[in-house]
């Protein structure tokens, strides 16, 4: 059908409720919004469904929510009987028809004769993946649209290890998806019927999941003498976070404006931990209350943001820089008692910095490189604990989600805080502060400054755009960039890089000879195009020179 015999379709279907109904008679001499929700349909990608919510094939709904967990669940039922009665755990964030589509999951599944866990209300993306491994489940789903604004919402899929599906089994599902030729005739049954397959999971997730957490210190003895000032930003940390940092005995201040699980995140700038708006009132707090750290986590309570008061000022850290620190902290005590496993790997991905894996090596701890995604890292923890015998030590990627433990197969804001406060801590009896250790890491190993630059590309010819940029790159690569010589083109769409065991992806990494490099990626969620650089000099003033230089380049492709 034409997007206009589609809109026609939905609003005039029976199955269609009233408030998208009215909806669609809202936009009926609106041609461009027509052609905007009906021209295509919703992909299910690499990283799940993300959409605008909203009526429509090409927004997230109800109706999208049913038929991709229509696919889900042939998936399932072909896995046997027994995969069936395993079931899937729900989860879900604060956004806006995140319970309902919890629900919708949930019913569906029943109406299939599928098992389904789902908790009493809202909880962070790294209990689901707990969850789904202690419940030994078959799978599970995470609706959340992790800190896109507040019109957006989303569905991410886990497999029985509590990790993010790899592109094989996505692709699977998604020919089951594409099976379903109407999303407005899945089937599905009432929360009532659903009764008999659905299950309200009590506090005893909670309480193991909280346990696991506090059980991943290091020094667990160390004096709890800092402030902390945390916000959730309106999400799901909240409680998890909260109840762990403060059982082990940490003065936490909350941010109490962004506490309340609000869907349009009004007491917040943004929810994003990588932009300064969403440290504003927090740091209001701070200053208040004289606290030594800020954290801060997304939505979703999968990523961590930190600033840290030093020299009076509060200095916000990077992804690359807090996980280096970690890794500093966590290694260099697990050293200090001879704790370090033997065959100890660290991962993190093709566009984190390398200032952490300086620091592996110092210690001994071998380093591993995946696409970006953490399905990547939890699926090479899988590998290397079946096949390989490796010990995973920490992985992490530098949009500020890592991982200490890995009774979580995905990012841990929980975790990740927690071990930032201890570290916070640590250092703190010392006379430093995380800062000051950044800084040691700098004189040891040079200056690492790393940028990342998102350019969009609005609209119905936006991939095709972004396809072409991306193309152009290929087909025409730089040899050098102001001066300094490309020595490497790694290109993710090559055999080479499939037969070094990375999955094909559109993905290109430009490697300069002073150890400086600039990666390009299509975003898999948004309509944008990233540039990840990261600059190695001497100083921080010869690093910034030459990272505007760099971005100097890369700006001309793309206008």
């Amino acid at each position: 059908m034409e997007y206009n015999e589609k809109y026609l379709y939905w609003r005039n279907n029976s199955n269609i409720d009233d408030e998208a109904r009215a909806e669609l008679e809202a936009i009926a001499d609106n041609e461009t919004e027509i052609k905007s929700r009906f021209l295509k349909e919703l992909e299910f990608g690499t990283a799940g469904l993300r959409g605008v919510l909203g009526a429509g094939t090409d927004r997230m709904n109800k109706y999208i929510v049913r038929k991709t967990t229509k696919g889900f669940a042939e998936y399932i039922k072909a896995a046997g009987a027994e995969a069936c009665k395993r079931g899937v755990v729900i989860s879900h964030d604060n956004r806006r028809k995140s319970r309902e589509f919890c629900k919708e999951t949930a019913c569906v599944l029943a109406a299939n004769g599928i098992k389904a866990y789902i908790f009493d209300s809202l909880r962070p993306t790294p209990e689901l993946s707990f969850a789904v491994r202690y419940l030994k489940a078959f799978g599970g789903v995470m609706i959340t649209a992790s800190h896109n604004p507040p019109e957006y919402n989303g569905y991410k899929l886990y497999d029985e290890r509590g990790c993010q599906l790899v592109p094989e089994v996505t692709d699977r599902i998604i020919e089951h998806i594409a099976k379903i030729d109407d999303p407005l005739s899945v089937k599905t049954v009432s929360m009532e019927e659903a009764k008999e397959y659905v299950t309200l999971l009590d506090s005893e997730v909670d309480e193991s999941y909280y346990k696991a957490v506090m059980g991943i210190c290091v020094c667990p003895d160390v004096a709890k003498n800092i402030k902390v000032v945390y916000s959730p930003q309106h999400g799901t940390g909240n409680v998890p976070v909260r109840t762990v940092l403060e059982r082990l005995g940490y003065n936490v201040i909350p941010v109490i404006e962004q506490c309340v699980p609000d869907p349009d995140f009004s007491a917040t700038l943004n929810p994003n931990p990588e932009l300064a708006e969403a440290y504003v009132l927090a740091l209001e707090y701070a200053k208040n209350t004289d606290a030594d750290i800020v954290i801060t986590t997304d939505p979703d309570c999968d990523r961590l943001g930190v600033a840290v008061k030093h020299n009076g000022e509060y200095i916000r850290m990077t992804g690359n820089q807090s996980a280096a620190v970690l890794l500093e902290y966590i290694l260099s005590q697990k050293a200090k008692k001879g704790e370090i496993p033997e065959n100890s790997v660290m991962f993190n991905t093709v566009v984190t910095s390398d200032l952490g894996d300086r620091v592996c090596r110092k210690y001994g701890v071998s380093v591993e490189k995946t696409l970006t995604g953490f399905k990547y890292i939890g699926d090479k923890i899988h590998q290397h604990n079946r096949v390989n015998g490796k010990k995973f030590i920490f992985g992490y990627e530098e949009s500020y989600g890592c991982l200490i433990a890995d009774f979580v197969r995905d990012k841990d804001g929980v975790q990740a805080s927690l071990m930032l406060c201890e570290a916070a801590a640590y250092y703190h009896e010392q006379g430093k502060t995380l800062i000051d250790v950044l800084n040691e890491l700098y004189d040891e190993y040079g200056y690492f400054l790393d940028a990342l630059d998102n350019f969009y590309f609005k609209g119905i010819d936006g991939p095709k755009t972004i396809a072409s940029l991306v193309n152009n790159l290929r087909s025409d690569p730089p040899s050098d960039i102001q001066g300094i010589k490309v020595v490497e083109i790694e290109d993710f769409e090559s055999e080479k890089k499939m037969q070094e065991g990375f999955p094909k992806s559109n993905v290109l990494r430009f490697i300069l000879e002073d150890g400086s490099w600039v990666a390009v990626r299509p975003s898999g969620t948004e309509p944008k195009c990233k540039f990840y650089f990261s600059v190695v000099a001497p100083t921080v003033d010869a690093a910034k020179i030459k990272l505007e230089q760099m971005r100097e380049v890369f700006e001309k492709e793309c206008k």
